[in-house]
């Protein structure tokens, strides 16, 4: 090989590292190419994020990745032998709802689901699932109600939420949103519980987070199916309960069909929405994941994007410019987000232990060290995080499963913990 070849050999490998450098710092949109409608995501207990989708993959298609951007196929929630059957037969499996909690004696992952047929909306329903892992084995499949029974047409759309030690569905599309408590173990509507009326029937798919005092409740208005005609789009209203009244920014009732703009149509996306609950980065960033069309390339389905949730001064969730992005920042995880990848044992002098008696957990580390400490659900969503040196007394949201993270001179800390 002459030195003229082994230079241009060497200069190219150099651009391509400098390339790679560089695309480590950016992602782009969308970032799964495969038509996987209504996605639902979580943060699982081995640290990566497995996303579920309406079953334009049969049975129930599960993706997994480390880092939001990149995602691998994982398998499918059912097989054909556990399929569930119970109700609407012939129906397909809509808008998955993941979740991961105490139900009987251990932790589960709990799928809840809507079953349907086109246009049939007063047959269509809700069941649940559960699994000892989270990317196969979903079992004990049943129906939870269908839409004849609660007397509200076109029950799909199930989204999960805990508040104050009760479990809630919250469900709806276009006819009205209502919630439901359920039991304690989440597989059935509580014995003599009643639906509750939080919205009007501008949206489905809902979807209510909580951040700092406030529930918002974001939901998608318009069509969702109809290609480069599509009108879909993310709008959302807040409540200090869960249960409502929820208002839009301009303080006008959701009940009444008035919510405020999250994000909308752009050039390159048409139909954007149906998202998943917020999740967030090792570095605190909220990140929101949703379906939309390639304006471009429509017949791919509808795709997945990522989105940066920046909180704005009155406390309202905002994407730039309403419109989702083509290329953006990507989030930040290990080390890039300032976490030392050495792990604190014993020596090192980090302890968590549940506080008797109260929903709070003790942290305690070197005396003479300040560390920073954070508490995040398993689904990735912060629950609190604050700075110390010695002793710091941590909340959670009370039992269920918990992610604590610990860094600082003395190392790193990285915690699963169970609240009893």
């Amino acid at each position: 090989m002459n030195v003229l070849n082994k230079l241009s050999i060497s200069f190219v490998l150099s651009i391509c590292t400098i390339i790679g450098v560089y695309a480590q710092d950016t992602y782009q949109n969308p970032v799964i190419k495969k038509s996987l409608p209504d996605p639902t995501v979580m943060r699982a207990p081995d640290g990566w994020f497995y996303l579920y989708a309406t079953e334009d993959t049969h049975n129930v298609p599960i993706y997994k990745s480390k880092n939001l951007t990149t995602w691998r196929y994982a398998g499918t929630a059912f097989t054909d032998a556990t399929r569930p059957m119970d109700f609407v037969s012939n129906g397909a499996i809509w808008a998955p709802e993941i979740n991961y909690f105490q139900v009987g004696d251990k932790m589960q992952y709990v799928l809840y689901y809507s079953k349907s047929e086109w246009g049939k909306t007063w047959e269509c329903g809700i069941g649940v699932a559960v699994s000892d892992y989270p990317n196969t084995g979903f079992h004990d499949a049943h129906k939870l109600f269908i839409s004849s029974e609660m007397g509200l047409e076109n029950c799909i759309d199930p989204f999960f939420i805990e508040d104050n030690g009760k479990k809630y569905l919250f469900f709806g599309s276009f006819h009205d949103i209502y919630g439901i408590e359920l039991t304690e173990d989440g597989m059935a509507v509580k014995e003599g519980a009643s639906k509750f009326k939080i919205a009007g029937g501008l949206i489905e798919a809902t979807t209510i987070m909580k951040h700092d005092g406030w529930f918002y409740l974001i939901g998608s208005a318009g069509s969702c199916c109809e290609g480069a005609a599509s009108t879909y789009r993310l709008v959302m209203a807040r409540s200090r309960r869960v249960t409502g009244p929820y208002v839009d920014r301009n303080n006008r009732t959701a009940i009444g069909d008035n919510m405020s703009l999250l994000l909308q149509k752009s050039d390159e996306v048409v139909g954007p929405g149906h998202c998943s609950r917020f999740v967030e980065d090792d570095a605190g960033q909220t990140w929101i994941i949703y379906h939309g069309f390639q304006a471009d390339n429509i017949d791919a389905g509808r795709v997945t994007y990522l989105d940066r949730i920046i909180w704005d001064e009155d406390g309202w969730p905002t994407v730039a410019g309403m419109k989702p992005s083509t290329e953006a920042a990507v989030p930040l995880f290990g080390e890039a987000a300032g976490i030392s990848e050495r792990r604190a044992d014993k020596a090192v002098g980090y302890s968590i232990l549940p506080i008797d008696g109260s929903d709070m957990l003790r942290i305690d580390g070197p005396d003479d060290q300040s560390y920073s400490w954070m508490v995040c659900s398993v689904n990735g969503s912060l629950v609190s995080k604050g700075t110390a040196k010695g002793t710091a007394v941590a909340a959670t949201r009370g039992k269920g499963m918990y992610i604590i993270k610990v860094s600082g001179k003395a190392g790193f800390l990285n915690e699963k913990l169970v609240m009893l």
